[in-house]
């Protein structure tokens, strides 16, 4: 009897899903449930104000990725589980029936904080970085602010690599267009050690790079509110024309339509092998997941893909009636660009690296932002 297995989402995560189960059962019903059919790069919006990318070159049609590896997808959003998790209800009404499941529909950005629609948050996707270029583009001088913050209550909850890449990046777009001298560029986060978890060497030569670019800093104040023209903090107030702020991740909103256990930050509490905890084939990867690990395990996509391949191994080994014991390697690998240049941070369990910037690790982004969308052209 083939086994039938649902996915939820169609992130990195999920995708990479697809292809190790689909690696290792050829003959399983696969179900995907997104609402698109569409791959959205998001790595890549980085380059966008600079018009290196657009959003076509970023936009994955998945219908072709679906049909090679006999995937289902059913078109709808998730808005709940039954039956320990063997039903997906879904916003069309249907519900999916799954022998295992693996969640993968990403996290949600806190957005609580008062006036925080007048800041820009651009990992929502190419329409917000489209929107952030779009108003840089029409300024012709002023403040701009980009900074982070996390989930106070889930520490790895926090994604703030992108926002020193379009911080360093900004500032080499306007040198380049000869506006620089017209802008102030502010770099704003709760923490006196923002990226610490990137390691010490890494947070040292941030600020570093910070203060030859002539950026200014407003660092180790809790945030209040934004305003159209103005950052609050506890530290005080200081003027931002355009905003561009990454706030902590928690679960999504669907969650709370479940009985499966959560994280104190609002995530799904997983093992090491990635199974959410209590439950029965229902697994869980990437930024919907609270995993046990170093405090500074990172939200990005290569943990998910890694986290992907141990619960990929996981789910049939207990469909199979074999012990889970799989598990995924914690590291970070992080190439934070600038346009034309790059630094390479690397972190794992016995060493920190972190290389300063070069032409190669810019073309080495590029080149794995072309070998990895292969995957799904």
């Amino acid at each position: 009897m083939n086994h039938h297995i649902t996915i939820i989402g169609a992130g990195f995560g999920a995708l990479s899903s697809v292809r190790e189960l689909r690696k290792r059962y050829a003959s399983a019903e696969i179900t995907l449930i997104a609402p698109r059919a569409e791959l959205h790069y998001l790595p890549g919006t980085i380059w966008i104000p600079s018009g290196l990318r657009n959003r076509a070159q970023l936009t994955i049609d998945l219908k072709a990725f679906f049909a090679r590896m006999r995937v289902k997808h059913v078109r709808a959003d998730v808005t709940g589980l039954a039956e320990g998790g063997r039903v997906v209800k879904t916003s069309t009404g249907d519900e999916v029936r799954n022998d295992a499941l693996i969640i993968a529909s990403g996290g949600r950005f806190l957005k609580k904080l008062p006036g925080i629609e007048h800041a820009i948050t651009p990992c929502e996707g190419i329409t917000a970085v489209e929107k952030f270029s779009e108003r840089l583009k029409a300024m012709t001088g002023g403040t701009i602010a980009m900074g982070f913050a996390g989930n106070p209550n889930e520490p790895s909850a926090v994604r703030g690599g992108p926002m020193f890449e379009f911080l360093f990046g900004t500032d080499e777009q306007l040198k380049s267009e000869g506006r620089r001298d017209k802008f102030e560029l502010v770099f704003f986060n709760p923490s006196q050690e923002p990226g610490n978890r990137l390691g010490p060497k890494a947070v040292g030569h941030l600020l570093a790079e910070m203060k030859k670019r002539n950026i200014a800093t407003h660092l180790g104040h809790k945030l209040k509110s934004f305003g159209p023209d103005k950052i609050v903090t506890e530290g005080g107030e200081f003027a931002a024309d355009l905003i561009l702020f990454m706030p902590g991740m928690t679960g999504n909103l669907w969650f709370d339509q479940t009985d499966l256990p959560r994280s104190p930050g609002g995530l799904l509490k997983a093992d090491a092998q990635c199974r959410v905890e209590g439950t029965e084939r229902v697994y869980v990867v990437g930024d919907s997941g609270s995993f046990p690990g170093p405090d500074w395990m990172p939200k990005q996509a290569h943990m998910a893909d890694l986290q992907a391949e141990a619960a990929a191994q996981n789910l049939l080994a207990e469909l199979q009636g074999q012990p889970a014991s799989a598990t995924f390697k914690v590291e970070l690998v992080c190439i934070i660009d600038a346009i034309d240049h790059a630094t390479l941070v690397f972190r794992n369990e016995k060493r920190q690296l972190i290389l300063p910037p070069s032409r190669l690790f810019h073309w080495a982004k590029r080149w794995f932002e072309n070998a990895y969308l292969k995957k799904y052209r």
